[in-house]
């Protein structure tokens, strides 16, 4: 039996657009702590901020929806993080995959956390959580065969639902 290769060709835009700096610190950064309110929130498609931690859409993602919970601390190092950011980001996860499938209608929810380049992290150096919404029969091979991503609706109004959705409740 030969080993097969998938490919992820939409993806390689993310990889050649890699700043020098941390793309989460930078938008962590982006919050005007004088005026208590976001620069450009919405051009970094940010969906919440807390206290120790924010959501923001996945630019880049498998599956239209994909967002990321990130702490602001800048680590690579869940072993010595704070318990009250740890629990933060759990329950901002848990809380996530209820808006995902009560706002996308999401059949199910893979949840993810890539720990270091070795286990596939593509910003190794600052921890984060995926969350993916995930609807049955979403297998499409069309990347695949023809270097194109097909998603079901506009990135734009998936970012508005999944915002609102948690600003009613923060």
């Amino acid at each position: 039996m030969s080993l097969k290769h998938l490919h992820a060709p939409w993806r390689k835009q993310y990889f050649t657009d890699k700043k020098q700096h941390c793309v989460f610190c930078a938008m962590s950064k982006s919050f005007d702590d004088a005026k208590m309110q976001a620069k450009n929130d919405d051009e970094n498609f940010i969906l919440f901020r807390a206290k120790h931690c924010f959501g923001v859409m996945n630019l880049y993602p498998y599956v239209l929806g994909e967002f990321m919970v990130i702490p602001y601390l800048h680590t690579d190092n869940i072993e010595n993080l704070d318990e009250k950011i740890w629990f933060e980001m759990s329950y901002f996860v848990r809380f996530g995959t209820g808006i995902l499938k009560s706002a996308l209608n999401a059949g199910g929810v893979n949840i993810g956390m890539n720990l270091g380049a070795a286990a596939g992290a593509g910003i190794a150096e600052h921890i984060h959580y995926h969350l993916v919404p995930r609807y049955a029969r979403d297998t499409n091979f069309i990347t695949t065969i023809a270097s194109s991503r097909v998603h079901g609706a506009p990135f734009m109004d998936e970012y508005l639902k999944l915002k609102d959705a948690f600003n009613s409740v923060i």
